[in-house]
């Protein structure tokens, strides 16, 4: 069975996008990874579905596959990138799309420049819902203390459908990233791991990021990262509502007036090329 595909990224996160509207497939984790392998398959850090609503609200259904197989509930980047992909493939004429995910929905609309603008909805501050299994340490910006092979650190755990624990660092080219965000995930108080962002506040209006996700390792950039991540240091008193995120694919606007508030990512999405894979 042959099965097309389009490859896009979003800042260098890069995605093997799937039109499940047309096309009838069930993949396994093994063929999941298979594919993911820059060496000897086609190579992506997430490979998105797109298939028929499951609700009446919705136009599609947008769930989201690591490069390790695992199913996840949430992508930024790939939100925008499946925007574009429906677009650009006539699979709808609205301005405005709405994307069932597995934590409930989001709207989409592109641009005049090109960008596309997500509501994200609104960030989950209750840590018990991340899931974060470990007596509270009850404060008003999400902080706990977790043990990390540098001592302990302190990390804002803010969930934006997705678990993310986000740390303020001086600097994030020294900051060890792979060695402190996988030693993050392992945590016993983790259950479902978590994705480790390293924030660098450079002014109220801008930061910059590296993330470790979940499943994946680092990547060029992380929508949903960048949205945590400017929750905390919102949460923190350190930024302005409208910040630059500035990551290693390129930049990001990430727009939050406060708790209560939805908050919205405006970024691009580019498509790389088409093809076909033997299933």
């Amino acid at each position: 069975m042959r099965i097309q595909f389009t490859k896009m990224h979003g800042l260098g996160n890069d995605f093997l996008v799937i039109d499940a509207l047309s096309q009838h497939l069930s993949l396994r984790p093994s063929q999941v990874q298979k594919l993911a392998n820059r060496h000897t398959g086609i190579g992506f850090d997430q490979l998105l579905l797109i298939e028929p609503p499951s609700r009446p609200d919705a136009d599609f259904d947008y769930r989201i596959f690591n490069s390790d197989g695992g199913e996840v509930e949430h992508c930024g980047n790939g939100a925008r990138c499946l925007a574009k992909f429906v677009t650009d493939k006539e699979l709808t004429a609205k301005p405005t799309i709405t994307l069932n995910t597995a934590c409930g929905l989001i709207e989409l609309a592109i641009t005049e420049s090109g960008l596309i603008c997500v509501n994200m909805g609104k960030p989950i501050l209750d840590i018990e819902l991340l899931p974060y299994q470990a007596p509270p340490q009850p404060n008003k910006t999400q902080t706990v203390s977790l043990n990390t092979p540098k001592g302990p650190l302190e990390f804002g755990l803010i969930s934006m459908g997705n678990p993310h624990a986000v740390t303020s660092v001086d600097s994030v080219d020294t900051s060890d990233v792979a060695m402190i965000g996988g030693a993050i995930q392992r945590l016993e108080q983790f259950p479902d791991s978590v994705n480790v962002s390293f924030m660098e506040i450079v002014s109220e209006t801008e930061i910059r990021l590296r993330v470790f996700e979940r499943g994946v390792g680092e990547t060029l950039a992380c929508g949903t990262g960048a949205c945590a991540a400017v929750t905390y240091g919102r949460l923190l008193g350190r930024l302005n509502p409208n910040v630059t995120v500035a990551t290693r694919g390129g930049n990001l606007q990430i727009e939050w007036d406060g708790i209560g508030c939805d908050l919205k990512m405006i970024g691009p999405a580019e498509s790389v090329f088409d093809g076909e894979f033997r299933l």
